[in-house]
């Protein structure tokens, strides 16, 4: 069953986690794998969870078992850390260096699935914010070695310029295991 949004619902710091979570309500909490130095100002206090955050979570929940085969709990672990990647964390410079450039050019765009490939593997990806030229993109492949001290996690993210972006040849034939 996936959760929808209601009034209930706010972004809190959990200060014993050090990271950012959703209430869901007074029983449940959602902890977004987001810590204090990846967020803005806003984010380390009670805020609420408003109609604009909303309106993109639920186009996720929308989106999200159309391109990728998750259970429910999945789908909406991957839109809640997206929604809170796409409104509260912190501007990203560009980190295109650690990927090999597309052969192809890409129509990048909130939603959309691409790979980027790193040190020979290929990590699977999705756009959570778009400008002209670079895309900050979510981790969805368990996780992404840039170099032999710097690991990508799951649901981390990186802002990268487009022609990093390779386009999906299909739709993805194993399934995508959430945290």
């Amino acid at each position: 069953m996936l959760l929808m949004p209601n009034k209930d619902w706010h972004w809190e710091f959990n200060e014993a986690y050090g990271q950012l979570s959703i209430s869901l309500g007074s029983e449940m909490e959602f902890l977004t794998p987001y810590k204090a130095k990846l967020l803005i100002p806003d984010a380390l206090s009670t805020s609420e969870f408003c109609v604009e955050h909303a309106k993109f979570y639920i186009a996720m929940l929308e989106r999200l078992p159309k391109i990728l085969k998750l259970s429910d709990a999945a789908i909406v672990q991957t839109a809640l850390n997206a929604t809170a990647a796409h409104f509260l964390l912190k501007p990203q410079m560009p980190k295109s260096w650690f990927f090999e450039t597309s052969n192809e050019c890409v129509y990048s765009e909130v939603g959309k699935l691409f790979n980027l490939k790193c040190n020979g593997e290929s990590v699977l990806v999705m756009v959570v914010d778009d400008s002209l030229q670079a895309s900050t993109v979510m981790i969805l492949s368990h996780n992404c070695q840039l170099t032999e001290s710097k690991l990508l996690q799951q649901f981390d993210t990186i802002k990268v310029m487009h022609d990093r972006l390779q386009p999906m040849r299909r739709m993805p034939a194993k399934q995508v295991v959430a945290a």
